[in-house]
C-alpha cells in the first residue's frame, strides 16, 4: 500500500487528535515490571503527538485474563486499538507454555473477531528469576518493549485509517 506522506492527513503529529482512544490492558501478575511497558508506550506516544486523555488503563490478575478483557473492550467501540502487556514465568512446569499460546492466540483471535487492533507486549522470557538482576534486567526490556509498541501503534493506526479509504471489490 502506497503511504504518500505528503497529505496533511498522513502527518502523524496531526492524523492522532484527541478522538483516538487506546485501551492498555496490563496484568498485574509482577505489576512494577509490566507496568514499564504502559508508561513508555503512552511517553513515547505523547511525544509524537498523543493526548494523556487519549489511553485508558485496564489491570485484570495476569495475562491470562488479558483475551476476555479485550474482547470486552473492543466489543463497546470505544477503542481504535488496544495494548496489551503482561509476564509469563516459567515457575518450572509446563503451564507458561500453555498460558503464553493460550493467551496469543485469544488476542489474535479478539482482533480478526472485532477488527480493533491488539498489541502484544506479553512476554514470556526463557529465564526468570526472583532477583534483583533479573528483575531489573525486565524492568528495562519492558520499557524498550514498550516503545516499539509505540511504534507499531502509529503504524497499525496509520494502516487502519488509511484502510478506511479503500472500498472493497464487488
Amino acid at each position: 500500500m502506497k503511504n504518500n506522506n505528503s497529505h496533511p492527513d498522513n502527518n502523524p503529529r496531526d492524523s492522532h487528535n484527541s478522538q483516538t482512544r487506546i485501551a492498555i490492558i496490563q496484568a498485574n501478575w509482577h505489576s512494577d515490571i509490566v507496568s514499564e511497558a504502559s508508561k513508555s508506550f503512552m511517553e513515547d506516544l505523547m511525544g509524537s503527538g498523543f493526548s494523556r486523555s487519549c489511553f485508558d488503563i485496564h489491570d485484570v490478575p495476569g495475562s491470562l485474563e488479558i483475551p476476555l478483557m479485550a474482547q470486552k473492550l473492543a466489543q463497546t467501540g470505544r477503542y481504535d486499538l488496544i495494548m496489551a502487556t503482561g509476564l509469563i514465568v516459567d515457575g518450572g512446569i509446563y503451564r507458561h507454555d500453555f498460558v503464553a499460546r493460550t493467551v496469543l492466540d485469544a488476542m489474535m483471535r479478539v482482533q480478526l473477531d472485532t477488527g480493533v487492533p491488539v498489541l502484544s507486549v506479553v512476554l514470556t522470557p526463557h529465564h526468570f528469576q526472583e532477583t534483583e538482576a533479573h528483575r531489573t534486567f525486565f524492568r528495562n526490556h519492558f520499557v524498550i518493549k514498550g516503545r516499539e509498541a509505540a511504534n507499531a501503534c502509529r503504524q497499525t493506526l496509520d494502516n487502519m485509517r488509511s484502510l478506511k479509504d479503500l472500498r472493497l471489490a464487488s
